[in-house]
């Protein structure tokens, strides 16, 4: 049985690929320093699958600790998901970015190939597309970038790639996903952030359920249908069986290779709001504020070669989503 090593694994997404992976017979290694997430959610994992995972509380950028899981653990596949992730706050604190995604890749790799284990799914996001040419976005679209948080991802993508070119053993995926929302259906485990949410559905259904005033919608004069951002929102378990499928296509890969993980499908600020809406049965209500620094208009995937390769697509919709997300909030009201 491999054994897999997700860092950021009590994270909202590192959380339900660790559901994906004991269901499909894999044994978890998860490492978080628990700044951004909950240890709650690992026993959420195994209540789920009724399996048990290993766990170490601490920093990618400890290579001590590394080693030791390393030594201990005979990991022969990475997942990183383990980076702070929010765009407006990558704008405010940079280094903190650069410091905690950049220098704590670079830390994590170094005892990769210490412990001669090159295999690693690294997560990256559609924010490598900058403000993109066209929609749906395919992998061979132009990169750039509009904030702090995108410029690391980038940065580390092409690290990855110069890695991958100077020693061609190692085998390594890029995923570049959309935007995740949603639960996972059991309403056990969801997204659970530690303050004011920084992502969109999240906060919603806070809003919903009472625990914050209204919904901030950052700008409605973009060149959309309605005026506010459209984005391509893709189940986080949809999310996770992408990991999934990318990590079983990765025993016979030959080369560094990318895929999209979206649904194809572009939905706006206000339409996401007016689904949860219909899902909870009252009206959400919402404040139009000025655009945020770094935000672009469109953005969604063409997500044809994940499909083609890795036989992965998108089985949620834009409803499912919600449903989910809102079971998952009522349970939990105040999150873990």
């Amino acid at each position: 049985m491999k054994k897999i090593l997700i860092t950021g694994g009590c994270g909202y997404i590192g959380s339900h690929t660790c559901i994906a992976l004991l269901e499909a017979g894999y044994d978890v290694v998860v490492i978080d320093n628990l700044i951004n997430s909950r240890k709650k959610s690992l026993e959420a994992i195994e209540t789920v699958t009724g399996k048990s995972l290993t766990f170490y509380q601490g920093d990618i950028r400890d290579k001590e600790l590394l080693e030791n899981i390393f030594k201990q653990e005979q990991i022969e596949a990475v997942i990183h998901f383990a980076g702070l992730k929010a765009v407006g706050e990558s704008v405010e604190i940079p280094l903190e970015y650069y410091q905690n995604n950049v220098a704590g890749t670079l830390t994590l790799l170094e005892v990769m190939r210490q412990y001669n284990c090159k295999k690693i799914i690294f997560s990256s996001s559609a924010t490598v597309y900058g403000d993109p040419e066209i929609n749906p976005i395919p992998e061979d679209a132009k990169l750039s970038v509009t904030n702090p948080y995108g410029r690391t991802k980038l940065m580390l993508e092409n690290i990855l790639r110069d890695l991958y070119h100077s020693d061609q053993t190692w085998k390594i995926t890029l995923l570049r996903y959309f935007n995740p929302i949603g639960a996972h259906q059991s309403g056990l485990l969801g997204e659970s952030p530690q303050d004011i949410p920084n992502n969109l559905l999240p906060y919603i259904t806070q809003v919903a359920i009472g625990q914050l005033p209204y919904i901030r919608v950052f700008g409605q004069d973009y060149p959309t249908k309605d005026g506010t951002g459209v984005r391509d929102y893709i189940h986080v378990m949809d999310l996770a069986t992408g990991h999934l499928a990318a990590l079983e296509h990765l025993e016979n890969q030959q080369s560094l290779e990318v895929y999209n993980l979206g649904t194809g499908q572009g939905y706006s600020v206000l339409e996401l709001i007016q689904m949860m809406s219909e899902v909870v049965g009252h009206p959400i209500p919402y404040k139009v504020l000025e655009r945020r620094p770094g935000d672009i208009a469109t953005c969604f995937a063409n997500a044809t070669k994940a499909e083609q390769e890795l036989g992965w697509k998108a089985q949620f919709d834009i409803k499912d989503m919600c449903r989910d997300s809102w079971r998952w909030q009522q349970n939990y009201p105040k999150g873990f």
